[in-house]
């Protein structure tokens, strides 16, 4: 089995027209940092490493990377994406305690994961999804981030681009307007989901979630903040008049297993870019699924995270659907073979090896800011 021969990272930076506005704060701009591993043989794959917010979360992950995980992957055998994760994990484990980093390093494991994945899907010459025990095929997709200010734009605008499903942002102070114009202006066959980003404490979530009632919503994302007990979430998930979704921002296998146990959430939304990687996101997923729940990938990054999400939907079968961010973003524009939906609501999935995409030098010329080879 040929061995890692070479790591090359890039730091993005692409301009955005308008901020993306979420209870936790505003992205004023759209970072990316992605991480193309090449094994001896010659063969290459890409990943992406989650780095949304806050804005400097690029360049600390850029260097936690660069100076502390890609010299603990080089040289190893490429065969294995699970076993290389749980011992880069566990070189780490004392840094990331140390450094009160855990969250940055699983950021960059996972990355690394999703291109050793794709590294060798393309050796095998298919798509990762079959790699994964499926096919590349159209996805039933919804478009997220819409965003508080004027949503009935953002709505008509994704509508026309074939979206039939539409996730509002939610947790502030027009939430209640925006649920009521929204629903209102809902066509037949249109589904709203509504996302709080953490945004409420324990309290202020049971009353927010009563008054959801009279809104057509397919569910709510992340009432609470995502590390109380899951109990919590089973005691809301019974009071609520809408299911609850979540998964993002868990950040071990544990934790999703004994959420999942728990049945607080009817929607399981692990972030391959943010945790897990391929090898472990697809554990959750079927996990997840054994126990009668949904599995909708969570992506709000650029096209690589967003294909790698894609692929891994596609492997593992079930009803979910793919989140696609409708939000300007030319890390994600300049490089998925897609700008909408089908007539169906449904992405078409690249059939080409790996997740079938090769980043445009051009485009990567004109938004890098950093950018390092480990060989």
């Amino acid at each position: 089995m040929p061995r890692i021969g070479r790591i090359r990272l890039v730091a993005l930076r692409a301009p955005s027209p308008h901020p993306v506005a979420t209870a936790f704060g505003a992205m004023d701009d759209r970072p990316g940092l992605w991480v193309e591993i090449e094994d001896t043989e010659g063969a290459r794959g890409l990943g992406e490493i989650w780095c949304n917010f806050p804005r400097h979360g690029l360049e600390n992950r850029f260097h936690l990377a660069a100076d502390h995980l890609a010299p603990r992957y080089l040289g190893e055998e490429v065969g294995d994406p699970p076993a290389l994760a749980r011992a880069a994990a566990a070189a780490v484990r004392r840094l990331a305690i140390q450094s009160g980093e855990q969250g940055a390093f699983a950021n960059v494991i996972a990355g690394f994961d999703c291109a050793l994945w794709d590294l060798l899907a393309r050796r095998e010459g298919m798509p990762l999804a079959r790699l994964l025990g499926g096919e590349a095929r159209p996805l039933p997709a919804y478009g997220s981030g819409i965003n508080p200010g004027d949503p009935m734009a953002e709505i008509a605008a994704a509508r026309a681009r074939g979206f039939r499903i539409f996730k509002l942002k939610l947790g502030f102070p027009e939430d209640e307007r925006n649920l009521r114009t929204v629903s209102a202006g809902l066509r037949e066959g249109e589904l709203l989901l509504a996302d709080a980003n953490q945004a409420w404490e324990v309290e202020e979530a049971r009353a927010r979630l009563e008054r959801l009632a009279e809104f057509p919503l397919g569910w709510i994302e992340e009432p609470v903040p995502a590390d109380l007990p899951p109990s919590v979430f089973t005691e809301l998930a019974a009071r609520s008049p809408v299911p609850l979704a979540g998964g993002e921002n868990l950040a071990s296998l544990e934790a999703f297993e004994a959420m999942i146990a728990a049945r607080g959430l009817a929607v399981v939304q692990p972030d391959v870019a943010k945790w897990g990687g391929i090898s472990f996101c697809r554990q959750v997923a079927r996990r997840a699924m054994a126990a009668g729940l949904r599995y909708c990938p969570h992506s709000l990054g650029g096209g690589i995270a967003l294909l790698h999400s894609a692929h891994l939907l596609a492997a593992v079968g079930g009803d979910g659907w793919l989140e696609v961010d409708v939000n300007p973003n030319p890390l994600r524009e300049a490089l998925v073979p897609f700008t909408g939906c089908d007539e169906d609501g449904r992405i078409p999935l690249p059939a080409r090896p790996g997740i079938g995409i090769e980043p445009d030098p051009a485009l990567v010329s004109a938004l890098r800011v950093m950018e390092t080879e480990i060989a």
